[in-house]
């Protein structure tokens, strides 16, 4: 049976009608803002975020400051899911790289109904596999290829997403979920730029040519587009 929920996120799209009325009942609309701290690391989360449209980023912080993003979500998933797994505190700081709207609701709630409710946690393990799943080819991406791949990669995971050419974007922001420096970021860019892929002003990035950037981005684009393509 259809879900009562008719928005645009695709974990709460995929979620059974009866016997939920406590969880759809929960479901608070909030805007997430450029930058927001949603998830911080070392923390107990006080809520879970199911994603209507924006993008948030999975980052690994490290003892000097330094980060690195080894996960994003969009409306094909929900920040807060090692909540439900019973973890005191989150292990990855959630900043929103692309603002947008999401419900919320308590972690304690949604963590019950997780517990009681079969097809609750079918859903929301599945979507938690995913998200191994694009740590680990982060990771590897991270390691085996080129910047300027890992920018075109990256820039196209944020617009599957979202579905807009021009993004709230610095070098120095990009560089931080790299994990690179700042100048092999702007080397990177003004090649892409350069090549017509996009364009670069006012702290925005504008794609000009996706077809083409899928033709530059390594193959890690590749599987995390099937990915989200598998579960609309």
């Amino acid at each position: 049976m259809q879900s009562i929920y008719t928005g645009k996120n695709r974990l709460l799209r995929a979620l059974p009608q009866d016997g939920l009325d406590r969880f759809y009942a929960a479901l608070e609309p909030v805007s997430l803002t450029l930058r927001q701290v949603v998830q911080e690391a070392s923390t107990p989360n006080e809520h879970v975020y199911f994603l209507e449209d924006g993008v948030g980023s999975i980052l690994t912080i490290m003892t000097d400051g330094s980060s690195i993003e080894v996960g994003m979500v969009g409306n094909e998933g929900m920040i807060g899911v090692t909540a439900l797994l019973d973890a005191d505190a989150a292990a990855q700081h959630v900043i929103i790289q692309v603002p947008g709207d999401a419900m919320r609701m308590p972690v304690a709630l949604c963590r019950s109904v997780f517990k009681e409710s079969a097809a609750v946690r079918e859903v929301l393990l599945r979507f938690a596999g995913n998200l191994l799943n694009v740590s680990a080819q982060t990771a590897a991406c991270n390691r085996l290829h080129t910047i300027e791949q890992r920018c075109a990669r990256w820039l196209l995971m944020a617009y599957d997403r979202v579905k807009i050419d021009t993004m709230p974007m610095t070098h120095e922001f990009l560089a931080s979920m790299l994990g690179v420096r700042r100048a092999g970021v702007t080397t990177a860019a003004a090649e892409l730029q350069r090549s017509g892929l996009i364009s670069y002003r006012q702290r925005e990035i504008t794609i000009l040519d996706p077809e083409g950037l899928k033709a530059l981005a390594c193959e890690c684009y590749h599987v995390d587009h099937e990915r989200l393509a598998r579960r609309a």
